[in-house]
């Protein structure tokens, strides 16, 4: 063989090596970011049915709560606004999850207030319906809570795999940016609601 066929095969070769080494990475980035994707989607389902349950819960609890309106009406009001947000949420865009990690901050701040005040209404505790629905509400939290921890744990892979040399070089020109984790902004939200007796 010549001089000239060695270098052709060789610089063939290299640029072989190099479109599987450049294809590996970019399959692997869209593994994760698929992953991460798909983990949104099961928050969405939980908080789909957080909010579907929020309008039967306050039906329930309306008759008993009459001098709580403005409690009832925070509910409705921050499920409305997590509900929106929840349909137009797009999970590559970190504004929108910290926009819809806020509302739904605010939501679950309406209903600990909600459920603190149902310890004053003891025909309200003694309701069967209304106590099925909060028991349903708060599985849909914890589920909804398991949901948030997969999601930022896949947001977690994505992010730390796409921050990776040689990842890094290539992750904006293949157009992956970061991802946004789902957690609460306000730390107010945080707090336990005390209930007073």
């Amino acid at each position: 063989m010549s001089f000239a066929t060695i270098t052709v095969i060789i610089i063939a070769a290299i640029i072989v090596l190099g479109a599987i080494f450049f294809a590996a990475i970019y399959n692997r980035l869209i593994t994760l970011r698929n992953r991460y994707f798909n983990a949104y989607s099961q928050i969405d389902v939980q908080l789909k049915r957080r909010h579907d349950l929020i309008p039967n819960l306050v039906e329930a609890v309306k008759g008993y709560m009459t001098h709580e309106r403005e409690t009832l009406e925070k509910v409705i009001q921050a499920r409305n606004t997590a509900a929106g947000l929840l349909a137009t949420t797009d999970p590559r865009s970190s504004s929108a999850i910290t926009s819809l990690a806020g509302a739904e901050g605010q939501l679950v701040g309406a209903l600990n207030q909600l459920f603190a005040v149902r310890e004053n209404y003891p025909n309200l505790k003694a309701d069967q319906n209304a106590a099925r629905l909060m028991e349903e509400l708060e599985s849909t939290e914890n589920r909804v809570a398991f949901a948030r921890q997969a999601y930022n744990d896949d947001v977690m892979l994505y992010n730390t795999d796409r921050q990776k040399f040689p990842n890094v070089l290539l992750a904006g020109s293949f157009g992956f940016g970061e991802a946004s984790l789902f957690q609460i902004e306000n730390a107010g939200d945080r707090d336990l609601v005390q209930v007073k007796f």
